[in-house]
């Protein structure tokens, strides 16, 4: 359902061709946000953007890496011409590259380290920059994981950046609150997503782990990110949003 919740907020969504990310942004744009839409996929980010257009929204899609810094500033340079403003950035562009501790490669931290941490940190920047010389306050999100709080098999350096990205909401606070600009994370559980459902047992195996009884869904997720940029959550900054159906309450294994 169209509403107009966000009417007059201009949004960047990285990472947002499929997934959690796809399904932030149609129910932002939906809701009467302006979108700018990025994922690494030109493919994927126009079929994205005009799915979300032909249900009624506003999208415009943008193709890219997400951890390049020049290309960050591009994609606020673009919502500022298109849509005359930047009021929501959510780094959720992230990738999961699964190795043991004791061979993990450079080659595969530094991949980690350069999506998860230095486009999150660049966006925020970029994006927090211009929301502060519009002096209209403002809304960044950062997408986390329950294995920033939990330690999970194969997964230490993924795991790292997600905590760091956590804390990083933290320090913005110091910085950012006298702009109004409020800075949040969301950590999702298991999520049935295009990626995971490639793992024939990943839906049965967490819901049988998870004290709610099934994995979270990609609408379940972006609940909890709307309601954290949204005029709801003005006084909510440097908190953590667990989306897990209460899997980190009990941490059981799903090995």
């Amino acid at each position: 359902m169209i509403t107009d919740k966000f009417s007059g907020q201009v949004a960047i969504i990285t990472g947002a061709g499929q997934g959690i990310g796809f399904e932030i942004a149609k129910q932002l744009s939906l809701a009467g946000a302006d979108l700018l839409l990025n994922d690494l996929s030109e493919e994927l980010a126009v079929q994205a953007s005009d799915t979300i257009n032909g249900l009624g929204g506003n999208c415009y899609p943008i193709a890219g890496d997400a951890s390049d810094i020049d290309f960050i500033q591009q994609m606020v340079d673009e919502a500022v011409q298109r849509y005359g403003k930047l009021t929501i950035a959510v780094a959720n562009a992230g990738i999961t590259l699964f190795g043991d501790f004791l061979n993990y490669p450079a080659q595969s931290l530094q991949s980690v380290m350069n999506v998860n941490l230095q486009g999150s940190f660049f966006l925020a920047q970029r994006a927090a920059r211009q929301i502060v010389k519009q002096k209209s306050g403002g809304s960044i999100l950062f997408m986390s994981s329950v294995t920033g709080h939990q330690a999970h098999q194969d997964l230490a350096a993924y795991g790292m950046t997600k905590a760091a990205l956590e804390m990083l909401a933290k320090s913005l606070v110091v910085e950012l609150s006298q702009h109004q600009i409020t800075v949040n994370t969301v950590a999702p559980g298991a999520t049935l997503t295009e990626r995971t459902m490639e793992d024939a047992g990943y839906q049965k195996t967490w819901a049988r782990i998870t004290p709610m009884g099934r994995a979270a869904t990609v609408e379940d997720v972006a609940n909890a990110v709307l309601f954290l940029v949204s005029p709801d959550a003005r006084h909510i900054t440097g908190q953590n949003l667990v989306v897990d159906g209460g899997w980190t309450a009990v941490s059981t294994s799903p090995y």
